[in-house]
């Protein structure tokens, strides 16, 4: 076993800002990444991905994004980014190692096993592994019957596969949403089944970033801010029940806070709905012996292909033996800095309840993360 004082486990964007800190602060660490790269899972996000938050609240520590970069990144300046970060920070992952198991020791100290491979021994350990680990399939009766192709969307890239199809995207969030934009921009047969009322926000309203909006309204008191929020959610996108989304009783700042669920930020997608080059479907019943998908209205369809944009799972408990009072009801991370049990313990990428997307928070939970340990180095 190796020895460290701290152990960051997962080279993205959460373990870097984690990583970047306590270099800057001369602190030692060791950084495990599964994967054989700096910030793997952007390498492997769909072409057009760009973030739908702004540059400057975006941003690792101490390492503004260049002056030509747009306001909206592209996922491929975004990894030029990550690996710039990682270089000026002499950040150095030991790739290829996945974590099997973390437990405690009983002089306080933890345990990090890793597969075929040597583990360490650590006074601490950030977990930033996110709460995009693990891809979500659903399953639904008959799905074996389905005589198509389905695939989940970690795994689409761009229309080229799905070209002269019929394409069936399960799953309205942002990505389920874009990749129908992008779909249908092609003139991709496409349909998106919707199982719950959306919140739909413009990425740009009246020429100011929505976030940026969304941050003054937050400091508004007395709930105003969330009426004002619905206001504009409203004149942006118009009445879409007609279209056969419902929209979601709550304000989108309030959803975000009370379920974590981001609201959907349109680039487009809107538009091609009300065009009718997007087809709006109920959720799934059941699937049929013929390989014909029944939906909860009744309609009957089959399809070429299905993607699933039904999210992901952190699933720390895959590799931590206790979670027990560690998670939400989500199966996240509650807090930043474990205690209790979990003392020794941190968690960055996991907060998805704030204005300013996993970013924003990332930078802030990894400035906590750092003075506690730091703090605890102390004593």
């Amino acid at each position: 076993m190796r020895s460290t004082s701290t152990l960051i486990v997962g080279a993205g964007p959460a373990g870097l800002a984690v990583a970047g800190r306590l270099k800057k602060l001369g602190h030692s660490f060791e950084v495990v990444e599964q994967s054989n790269e700096i910030a793997h899972s952007w390498h492997n996000h769909y072409d057009r991905l760009h973030l739908h938050t702004v540059k400057q609240l975006s941003a690792l520590p101490h390492l503004e994004f260049p002056d030509d970069y747009p306001l909206f990144v592209p996922r491929t300046q975004l990894i030029e980014y990550y690996q710039e970060y990682a270089k000026k920070f002499d950040i150095k992952p030991h790739f290829l190692s996945k974590v099997t198991s973390i437990h405690p020791l009983e002089d306080g100290k933890w345990e990090i096993l890793i597969k075929d491979k040597e583990g360490f021994i650590a006074d601490q350990v950030v977990i930033a592994t996110g709460v995009n680990r693990v891809p979500f399939y659903p399953h639904w009766d008959g799905q074996e019957n389905f005589q198509g192709e389905i695939v989940h969307s970690r795994f689409y890239r761009n229309p080229d596969p799905f070209l002269g199809k019929k394409v069936l995207i399960i799953g309205m969030g942002n990505t389920g949403a874009e990749l129908a934009l992008d779909l249908s921009n092609h003139d991709v047969e496409t349909y998106l089944s919707v199982r719950s009322p959306v919140n739909v926000v413009p990425l740009v309203f009246m020429g100011r970033p929505t976030q940026l909006t969304a941050k003054k309204l937050e400091k508004i008191p007395f709930g105003l801010g969330d009426w004002l929020g619905t206001k504009i959610r409203r004149m942006a996108m118009g009445n879409l029940k007609k279209y056969g989304l419902q929209t979601s009783k709550l304000p989108p700042a309030k959803q975000l806070r009370e379920t974590g669920k981001t609201p959907v930020i349109d680039l487009g997608t809107i538009e091609q709905i009300k065009a009718g080059k997007i087809k709006i479907l109920p959720d799934i019943d059941h699937f049929n012996t013929d390989g014909l998908l029944y939906f909860k209205n009744g309609e009957q369809h089959n399809f070429d292909c299905i993607i699933l944009a039904t999210g992901y799972r952190a699933q720390v408990e895959d590799f931590l033996d206790d979670t027990d009072g560690l998670l939400d009801r989500f199966n996240v991370p509650k807090k930043p800095v474990g205690s209790g049990s979990h003392k020794g313990l941190y968690f960055v990428g996991f907060d998805n309840y704030k204005l300013g997307g996993i970013l924003g928070t990332i930078y802030n939970d990894s400035e906590t993360i750092v003075q506690q340990i730091i703090q605890k180095q102390s004593q």
